[in-house]
């Protein structure tokens, strides 16, 4: 297609420019509820992004046969369907995971990044474009919660990414540290307000970045316009 985006400009869009949660601000529920560390934020954030791929995948294969009047119950069901996979896998394969992100594994459903990728991009290009943007999308969101957790965890408890091996299988056992001395934590920080307070520090983060870059992007093409 001579309209399709480029690879990097996908890639920019989900990882930066358009992340889910600093970006768009979606996808609040699992992001504020299950990141009290770095472990759940990545197995959240990784679940998500088996679910984001797959459906573009899947919708973007199936374009040309869904009919614009149903289209969004069929990505519904096709979402739902995806996300019942994953859930059973993670109840199989990863507990432990499982039992700590419980309900929000199934609320993937409803989680408004996966249908509005769907609807914006899975259902308009082809198919290894669609599962780029699924890769990078979840990626960004997965980034996001990761550092929320390990933000929220380090603050709260002292540690990073503790129990992974627990809950991600003995693979992620070198991740687990201990960055501060026993109860030398607040609690806080790992109760909801501590959530609210690093999101909110996070996308602050983000925008001021955001604007260096826009400025020191305009003074370069100031620069290169006076030559």
């Amino acid at each position: 297609m001579s309209d399709s985006p480029s690879l990097r400009h996908i890639t920019r869009d989900g990882l930066w420019d358009n992340n889910v949660v600093l970006g768009q601000m979606l996808g609040l529920c699992p992001t504020m509820a299950v990141t009290s560390s770095a472990t759940n934020g990545l197995g959240m954030g990784l679940a998500t992004t088996a679910v984001l791929v797959l459906s573009n995948v899947l919708i973007s294969a199936l374009r040309a046969w869904v009919v614009d009047a149903v289209r969004i119950p069929v990505f519904i069901v096709l979402i739902a369907g995806l996300v019942t996979l994953v859930d059973i896998s993670m109840n199989a394969w990863f507990h432990d995971l499982y039992k700590v992100l419980g309900i929000f594994i199934a609320l993937i459903v409803v989680n408004c990044a996966v249908l509005g990728r769907a609807e914006a991009f899975a259902s308009r290009h082809p198919v290894s474009l669609a599962a780029l943007d699924g890769l990078v999308t979840g990626v960004g969101f997965t980034v996001a919660l990761v550092a929320m957790g390990a933000v929220r965890e380090i603050t709260g408890a002292g540690t990073l990414f503790a129990n992974a091996h627990l809950l991600l299988g003995q693979h992620f056992a070198f991740l687990e540290t201990k960055v501060l001395p026993a109860d030398t934590g607040a609690l806080y920080m790992i109760l909801p307000p501590g959530g609210f307070l690093v999101l909110g520090l996070l996308i602050a983060g983000r925008r001021w970045l955001q604007k260096q870059i826009d400025k020191r992007t305009a003074d370069v093409a100031v620069a290169a316009a006076a030559h």
